[in-house]
């Protein structure tokens, strides 16, 4: 009994990711990434616990010193009426130190970087996003890339069949 206890509270402490924007790895050259908070209400949470969120189309921007996500989509929780429910696409309010927030809002205005979300998950229970200052990029700056992902899975399955025969 108490072994199952502890491997559930050691699964719930874990990192559970809730949505991930795999697209944007693609879209944009990520340069650096940051944690931070989100305010959410109560079925917010409960809709996020179950797995229901999408961020494929969500962006990130600071407006009056605050950072905001914009068309994250997190549908109403299916038991919550009236009072409890909220709007799926509303903007939600990040958390992050003053000094981060100055320094991204310094970098995204001088390099004409762009805020993008690239995951939403739960860590220690609390619900985190993961955003990455990106650099957007033209076709043939994704053509490079996946070339230079192919040739670096080619050389390493090269090298796996050199050490697998000798």
């Amino acid at each position: 009994m108490q072994a199952r206890r502890a491997a559930e509270k050691a699964q719930a402490s874990g990192d559970r990711v809730v949505a991930s924007n795999r697209r944007a790895r693609h879209d944009y050259e990520i340069l650096d990434t940051l944690e931070c908070g989100i305010v959410l209400t109560g079925s917010e949470v409960k809709s996020l616990r179950e797995g229901r969120a999408q961020i494929a189309e969500a962006y990130a921007r600071i407006d009056d010193g605050e950072l905001w996500l914009f068309q994250a989509h997190v549908p109403p929780w299916a038991f919550a009426h009236g009072v409890g429910a909220h709007d799926p696409d509303r903007k939600r309010k990040l958390l992050l130190h003053r000094h981060e927030l100055e320094h991204w809002r310094h970098r995204a205005a001088t390099q004409q970087l762009t805020l993008v979300p690239l995951s939403l998950y739960f860590r220690d229970g609390r619900a985190k996003v993961e955003l990455g200052l990106a650099k957007g990029r033209r076709l043939h700056d994704r053509r490079e890339a996946i070339k230079a992902r192919d040739a670096a899975r080619d050389i390493a399955r090269t090298a796996r069949s050199r050490e697998k025969y000798g």
